[in-house]
């Protein structure tokens, strides 16, 4: 990154670390609420210890850092919000987002290194489809929060993409971006803040989860003969994202 770079991310990241302590500070019932949740399905082995969490893997960036790729996924599970970790996609999804990358050299991409990685809300539970649950259990408040959340985290990923551009962006994850789903309120973020910018627009790819290998079989099953694995990622990735956006 050049010194306008630089200075601008440094802010940008100040910025999402401040508004991740207000907001934890706004909920102090929240971990209650998750631990209760995570009580009823996996027992008391499983300790909730940040129940909002800020990637700390974005301190370590320097200016030197190669930032190549920012990479969305949804928000941060039983491994993210540990306390030895706080950091994103570092659970079985990330393993396989890893494994993905070393076994696609061609593509440049160390995933540890040269990618920025976010998710669309902050607020951990143990799956993702339980966030849902989180809303109706928590109240009117969680729930606030929560879809509060995902268009602060949807306005990150485009100030981000501002400073480092042009970069390729991969949001993983789109069916729950639906109409009606979890990421509704980021979808609509997104859509709104991308409208009017063709170019930035053009660089958002979108992809189904690491998880349970969905982004691999999908890939493999979408391929085409004659291309490589860059141009089946480019078209897959650009016809979903007008699947969930629109044209």
């Amino acid at each position: 990154m050049n010194q306008r770079a630089w200075t601008a991310f440094s802010a940008t990241r100040e910025q999402y670390k401040t508004w991740i302590e207000d907001l934890r500070q706004s909920l102090p019932e929240l971990g209650a609420f998750q631990q209760d949740l995570v009580n009823r399905r996996a027992g008391p082995d499983y300790r909730v210890e940040t129940p909002i969490v800020y990637n700390e893997a974005l301190d370590e960036v320097t200016p030197e850092d190669g930032i190549k790729f920012i990479l969305v996924a949804d928000n941060p599970g039983r491994r993210e919000q540990a306390a030895e970790n706080r950091r994103y996609l570092v659970g079985p999804a990330g393993k396989l987002a890893e494994k993905f990358f070393r076994e696609n050299p061609g593509l440049g991409i160390d995933f540890r290194k040269n990618t920025l990685i976010l998710n669309k809300t902050p607020i951990h539970t143990p799956r993702t489809s339980e966030l849902s649950e989180l809303c109706r259990y928590g109240g009117e408040t969680i729930a606030h929060a929560i879809a509060a959340s995902q268009e602060t985290m949807a306005r990150l990923l485009s100030a981000f993409h501002d400073i480092l551009a042009p970069v390729q962006v991969w949001i993983i994850g789109y069916s729950e971006m639906r109409t009606g789903g979890i990421f509704e309120t980021y979808t609509e973020t997104l859509r709104s803040l991308y409208k009017r910018r063709p170019k930035r627009r053009a660089e958002l790819f979108f992809y189904r989860h690491f998880s349970m290998n969905q982004f691999t079989i999908d890939l493999r099953q979408k391929s085409r003969s004659g291309e490589n694995t860059e141009q089946a990622l480019i078209r897959i990735g650009a016809a979903y994202r007008e699947r969930v956006l629109g044209k």
